[in-house]
């Protein structure tokens, strides 16, 4: 049977289909989206911005066809100001509920994703999440994290709050070093296109199933190279998308200080994260009800 993940981020609305194998979706269609030009200065998501939200649903629930799709918005739908209102137009105008998971659930799902990714001979893990918004943080040696936490640090909101790079790293490092002890045993994962951008900055290699690192040393050298770039300059690097240059070198520190926090010098790229946990969960849920069938 298969199984669908509409993940609504701010770059973009991404439809997955899948029936057993995540590496080889039946459907994997995505349309562009621009939310972050779409929050006024209150954080309201404009009408434009609901417009092409409901397009990208609608887009999204013509090429699943018949197949059952669960929909889920990121921080970027969820800490809007008026959430409730553009959840209620989406579900109105396409017929879709989207779901808004908080920061603690997206963190134990993108620790699914990455355990399932390395394996049980990965060991204890630490599953860093650097998003838009938020970033997730869980860590644990089992199926599910023994510890998850969600920090309003993502690299859009840094991005927005003006900061230079020095009051950024002492607020995230400060936030950070609260949130929990971390343990330096622990193998350290990066969940997101933060992490995926950076290691492909620093030279790793291109393709989403090539084994990929991102170095501590690395980072500290290309932190004050993005500081004295402009924006069109750094959407030319390798790794680093146009959409999300603006944003790039917020993403960055965030990225240094989660690793200095937890104690890493290299984190290992996951391409899975939340998307990618919930459709394990969708499939294994599938395998239990034709299992009970039979």
């Amino acid at each position: 049977m298969s199984v669908g993940v509409l993940d609504v981020g701010c770059f973009s609305a991404h439809l997955v289909v899948v029936e057993r194998d995540l590496t080889r979706p039946l459907v994997s269609h995505k349309v562009r989206l621009r939310l972050d030009r779409e929050l006024d200065s209150d954080g309201a998501i404009s009408r434009d911005g609901v417009e092409s939200l409901c397009a990208a649903v609608l887009a999204a629930r013509k090429k699943a066809g018949d197949v059952p799709f669960l929909s889920f918005a990121t921080s970027s739908v969820r800490d809007s100001l008026n959430s409730a209102e553009v959840i209620g137009k989406v579900a109105r105008r396409t017929g879709v509920d989207l779901k808004v998971l908080s920061g603690k659930e997206e963190a134990r799902l993108s620790y699914a994703a990455a355990r399932h990714w390395f394996g049980w001979g990965a060991g204890p893990m630490v599953v860093l999440d650097v998003g838009g918004g938020t970033v997730e943080l869980a860590a644990g040696s089992g199926a599910e994290p023994e510890r998850a936490v969600s920090l309003p640090l993502g690299a859009r909101t840094l991005t927005r709050a003006g900061l230079t790079v020095t009051d950024m790293r002492a607020e995230v490092a400060e936030r950070l070093e609260a949130a929990f002890p971390w343990g330096e045993s622990a193998r350290a994962v990066g969940c997101s296109k933060v992490f995926e951008q950076l290691a492909r900055l620093a030279g790793a290699r291109s393709g989403a199933y090539s084994p990929r690192q991102l170095r501590l040393k690395d980072l500290e050298k290309w932190i004050p190279r993005l500081a004295k770039l402009s924006v069109r300059e750094r959407a030319a690097l390798p790794g680093i998308s146009r959409h999300r240059a603006q944003q790039s070198l917020a993403g960055a520190v965030v990225a240094e200080a989660l690793m200095k926090v937890s104690g890493h010098d290299v984190v290992d790229i996951s391409p899975w994260s939340t998307k990618e946990g919930l459709l394990l969960s969708l499939v294994e849920r599938s395998r239990a009800r034709k299992s009970s069938a039979a």
